[in-house]
């Protein structure tokens, strides 16, 4: 069993060729915009999970995992010609909804941040507001 290092090289590395090969190679349409947002290869390396992404989100998932393993074959046979290991991992596609979460948090932010009142930039000290110093108190006289 490779060490988790290893593991992480071989998900980094699988990473990275498959979205070189989905901008330059795959040419189906189902797939394209699509972004793989991590990849986890078991400790037996048996199976390659890769989860993916989309700008428009969930309502293109099913078309782009379908598209994603009709191209598995032609994918998973390159990526075992550009990364050296001895018996490749199948590849499990997975819908990872992450990026949709984290756009949804961030609109969720802004209202909030809008809808608060607004506070003038230096804070008003009112106990002290009125407290003359002896300095000022001689300047008078």
């Amino acid at each position: 069993m490779p060490s988790k290092i290893r593991l992480q090289r071989i998900n980094d590395r699988i990473r990275n060729e498959l979205a070189e090969m989905l901008v330059k190679e795959v040419q189906d349409p189902r797939v394209s915009g699509v972004s793989i947002t991590d990849v986890r290869v078991d400790r037996e390396l048996a199976y390659a999970d890769i989860y993916l992404s989309a700008v428009e989100g969930q309502e293109r998932s099913k078309e782009i995992l379908e598209g994603m393993r009709s191209a598995s074959g032609f994918l998973r046979h390159e990526l075992a010609a550009r990364v050296d290991l001895r018996a490749f991992p199948r590849l499990r596609f997975h819908w990872d909804p992450t990026p949709e979460k984290a756009d949804h948090i961030e609109k969720v932010l802004a209202e909030i941040r809008e809808n608060e009142p607004q506070s003038s930039s230096e804070p008003v000290d009112e106990e002290n507001q009125d407290v003359q110093t002896e300095d000022e108190e001689n300047d008078e006289e």
